[in-house]
C-alpha cells in the first residue's frame, strides 16, 4: 500500500556539504535550516564521472554508469560513428552541431541512450498506479508522451504523468514564468518554484522530483565558495513548497522529504588539453569536458602510457582481461570484485578517492565509455570541444572528494540517510512500497 506521507525529492544541483552545512548551521538559508532541524543528515558520495547527465541519471535510476548507460556530458557513439554533446558549453554545442545536441539532451539521452534495463522511478512508481511530477531532470523517462509547446514542434517527450521542462513541455498550465532568459539571476529556479507551487497547492502528485540547477550555474562561474546569494534563491524556491501547503507544520504533515545534491564542485585553477597527448593519432577520439575525460581508441595500456606526466591525468583507468586498472605517471593498481570486496594488486593509494573502486569499476563497465576514463588532477579542468573551460570559477567530474561528495537530508524517513546517490532511488521506492529491484534490474 502506498504510504500515507507524499514524497519531494529535492536535489540543489553542485551544492557541496561544506556550504550546505553552513548555511545550516547560519541559518542564511531559512527553509533548509528547518528541514534539517526536523531530519537526519549525512555526506554522501555521487557516481563517476560526477558530471550532471550521469548523476541525474543515477538518481532517477539507483544505479550507476553500468546500468543507466549516461557516460559523460560528451561521448562517441561508437554505432553512429559521432560525438554526443549533452551541453559542455554553447560553443561545445555549436563544435558538435547544434540542432544534434539540443535532440541528443532533450530527447535522444532518455529514448536511445539511457540503457533499457535501468527503470526510472517515475516508470517504477506510475507502473503501481501513483502519480510522478518531475520539475526540469534531464532524466525523465516515463511513460506518458507529452508535445512540445513550441509552434511546429510535434516530437513528444516520455515521461511522468506531471512534466514540466523549462517551458518546452509542461503536462498543465500553472502561469510558470519563462524559464531561460535571466539565469544568472535564478530564472529556473524561479519557474520551478512557481510550479512547485501549483502542484504542492493541488496536491498533485505521490512522488515530486524538484530539481534546482541555478546553484550549479552560479558556482561555474564565481567558483564554489562565492555562491551565497544562488543558494538564497535555491532555498527561496524550497521555501515556495512550504508556504505553498499552508506553513511548516502542514507541510511536514503532508510530505517526507529528501534534499541532496548531484555532485560537488571545486575550484578551477589552471586548464588542460586532453587531446594534446593524443595528436596525430588515427583512430583515436578524445571527448572531454569539465573534470573528466574519456579517450576511444585500440590498445588501452598503450594509450594510458602516452598520460604518464600529463598535466591532464591525474588517474588513468582502463579494463584489461576480467580487471580494471588504475594508473598515475607509470604506477598501476589493479583491481576487480570478489565476493568479499575488491582484490587489488598494486598500491591502493592510487585510487584512495570515496568508493573509488565501486565508482571507477562502474564508469569503465559503462558500454558507452572510452576506452580510458581520465580523472584529472585537484584544480585541473579538461577544456571542452571548443576549447572552452571554467577557469577561475567552478568545476567537477573527477574521483577527488571535492567534486564526489554531496549534502544528503532526509526528513519523514525515519534514521534512513542514503549514503549514496544511487542509493535515493531505493529509499524512494521502499517509502512507497514499491519492490527496490524494478528500479535496478541489471544491478
Amino acid at each position: 500500500m502506498p504510504a500515507t506521507k507524499k514524497l519531494i525529492l529535492v536535489v540543489i544541483d553542485g551544492l557541496t556539504p561544506e556550504v550546505f552545512e553552513d548555511a545550516v548551521e547560519t541559518g542564511s538559508a531559512p527553509a533548509l535550516a528547518f528541514l534539517a532541524a526536523h531530519g537526519q543528515y549525512g555526506r554522501g558520495v555521487s557516481t563517476f564521472p560526477s558530471l550532471t547527465p550521469v548523476c541525474l541519471s543515477s538518481i532517477a535510476t539507483g544505479a550507476h554508469p553500468d546500468v543507466h548507460h549516461i557516460p559523460h556530458l560528451v561521448w562517441y557513439n561508437r554505432a553512429e560513428k559521432r560525438v554526443v554533446e549533452y551541453g559542455s558549453s554553447f560553443a561545445a554545442i555549436r563544435a558538435a552541431g547544434t540542432k544534434r545536441s539540443i535532440l541528443d539532451a532533450i530527447f535522444n539521452m532518455n529514448e536511445q541512450h539511457l540503457g533499457r534495463d535501468a527503470v526510472t522511478m517515475y516508470e517504477a512508481l506510475e507502473d503501481e498506479g501513483l502519480t510522478a511530477a518531475a520539475v526540469n531532470v534531464t532524466c525523465y523517462r516515463g511513460r506518458t508522451p507529452h508535445r512540445p509547446l513550441l509552434p511546429g514542434a510535434t516530437r513528444p517527450a516520455y515521461g511522468p504523468k506531471r512534466f514540466f521542462f523549462y517551458n518546452l513541455f509542461e503536462s498543465d498550465v500553472t502561469g510558470a514564468p519563462v524559464a531561460v532568459f535571466g539565469r544568472s539571476g535564478g530564472s529556473i529556479d524561479a519557474y520551478a518554484a512557481a510550479v512547485g507551487r501549483w502542484l504542492v497547492t493541488r496536491d498533485g502528485f505521490d512522488f515530486l522530483f524538484y530539481y534546482l540547477p541555478d546553484y550549479d550555474f552560479a558556482s561555474h562561474a564565481l567558483g564554489p565558495a562565492a555562491t551565497q546569494e544562488a543558494l538564497a534563491r535555491s532555498d527561496a524556491a524550497v521555501g515556495a513548497l512550504i508556504e505553498a501547503a499552508g506553513g511548516p507544520d502542514e507541510f511536514l504533515e503532508r510530505y517526507a522529504v529528501i534534499v541532496c545534491s548531484d555532485h560537488g564542485q571545486t575550484q578551477v585553477e589552471r586548464v588542460a588539453w586532453l587531446q594534446a597527448s593524443f595528436a596525430g593519432l588515427d583512430n583515436v577520439v578524445v571527448t572531454a569536458s569539465n573534470r573528466a575525460g574519456m579517450v576511444y581508441g585500440d590498445d588501452p595500456a598503450a594509450l594510458a602510457r602516452r598520460l604518464d606526466g600529463s598535466p591532464a591525468a591525474h588517474v588513468v583507468l582502463y579494463r584489461e582481461d576480467d580487471e580494471a586498472v588504475a594508473r598515475r605517471d607509470g604506477e598501476e593498481l589493479r583491481f576487480r570484485p570478489v565476493a568479499a570486496g575488491w582484490e587489488t594488486s598494486g598500491d591502493e593509494s592510487l585510487l584512495d578517492h570515496p568508493d573509488a573502486f565501486e565508482r571507477a569499476w562502474c564508469a569503465l563497465a559503462n558500454p558507452n565509455a572510452g576506452e580510458l576514463i581520465v580523472s584529472p588532477p585537484p584544480g585541473v579542468e579538461l577544456v571542452d570541444l571548443a576549447g572552452r573551460s571554467h577557469l577561475g570559477g567552478g568545476s567537477h567530474g573527477s574521483l577527488e572528494a571535492g567534486d564526489s561528495m554531496v549534502p544528503v537530508l532526509t526528513v519523514g524517513l525515519g534514521d534512513r540517510v542514503p549514503p549514496r546517490i544511487v542509493d535515493v532511488a531505493p529509499l524512494v521506492l521502499e517509502h512507497f512500497g514499491v519492490r527496490a529491484r524494478a528500479a535496478h534490474a541489471a544491478a
